[in-house]
């Protein structure tokens, strides 16, 4: 009564309509938050599996080539994945042909067989120079009688410029560590570094960066949560670069995630020996240790 004589109850009842929207509009936010959080890491997850994907059609897309290049019928006769002792072993045999005189020939294969030698090989393999093509990148060692003709997707791209002498120029450096060198592994989020003599890993740094994955939290906008993952990630590249500038070693080797590789490798204006694409994970001691193995693994393919 005494609200009603004062003029307070219209108040009070506006007040709770006011309390009552004002909590709609708070649940609204929070649903509306929740919901570019789900968003974000929807977003995320596909660009994932779209890279899955892209991956995936780019293999079956040079697998469809190659078919369509051998007119159905041409298939290579083995490839098979080598490391340490049986590469080690492989590597032996192929040095340890001999033919006459420039009979054996050790190229570079980027995207089609140097037109230097092209004519000669196709005396040689005819119709299946085409699989050579398919293997590249690779190092290629053919003999001129055709019993010997394989593709190797080396660690170590050599650049080797068409050699044809009486045995196959095979490098083991380019296929397998040797003497002192660092291997480092490069990820978004994680940075492994080792240093080797030979199989020996004598050093090693390591560590991880918190950058921002697939979760969001209190409602920040895909732009900003975007934004802030970027700076994340450009502070652990910094930190990459004080880790690589401090190693003892001149030979190097960078792999990791392809982009972050590429971009850390300009930034810290690095001439690495080589670099690669591997997934590896697991922590960084883990990870280093999967991505050296995936590194140092050569693709024979005979074709």
């Amino acid at each position: 009564m005494l609200d009603e004589l004062l003029g307070r109850a219209s108040l009070k009842a506006r007040i709770d309509e006011l309390e009552a929207a004002n909590e709609r509009l708070r649940e609204r936010y929070e649903a509306e938050s929740e919901r570019r959080s789900a968003a974000v890491t929807a977003r995320q997850d596909a660009e994932e599996k779209r890279n899955r994907l892209e991956d995936r059609i780019a293999q079956l897309e040079g697998e469809l080539e190659r078919v369509e290049a051998d007119d159905g019928g041409l298939t290579v006769r083995r490839r098979v994945d080598l490391r340490g002792a049986r590469l080690e072993e492989a590597l032996e045999r192929l040095r340890s042909i001999r033919t006459a005189s420039e009979g054996a020939l050790t190229a570079s294969v980027d995207d089609e067989v140097p037109g230097t030698v092209r004519e000669v090989l196709a005396d040689v393999l005819d119709d299946r120079i085409a699989l050579l093509e398919d293997a590249a990148p690779c190092l290629c060692c053919i003999d001129d009688a055709g019993l010997v003709s394989v593709a190797l997707e080396s660690p170590v791209d050599p650049a080797l410029e068409p050699t044809w002498d009486d045995r196959f120029d095979l490098e083991r450096e380019w296929f397998l560590p040797t003497g002192r060198h660092a291997l480092a592994l490069v990820r978004a989020d994680l940075f492994a570094l080792g240093v080797y003599e030979g199989d020996e890993r004598v050093d090693y740094r390591g560590f991880d960066s918190d950058v921002k994955g697939n979760h969001s939290k209190g409602g920040f906008s895909q732009a900003r949560f975007e934004r802030i993952r970027d700076d994340q990630i450009d502070d652990h590249l910094e930190r990459c670069r004080d880790a690589l500038a401090d190693r003892d070693v001149e030979r190097l080797y960078v792999v990791g995630q392809r982009g972050v590789v590429d971009a850390l490798v300009e930034e810290a204006d690095l001439e690495p020996a080589a670099t690669a694409a591997v997934d590896a994970t697991g922590d960084p001691k883990a990870a280093l240790e999967d991505a050296r193995r995936s590194f140092w693994t050569t693709t024979l393919t005979v074709v």
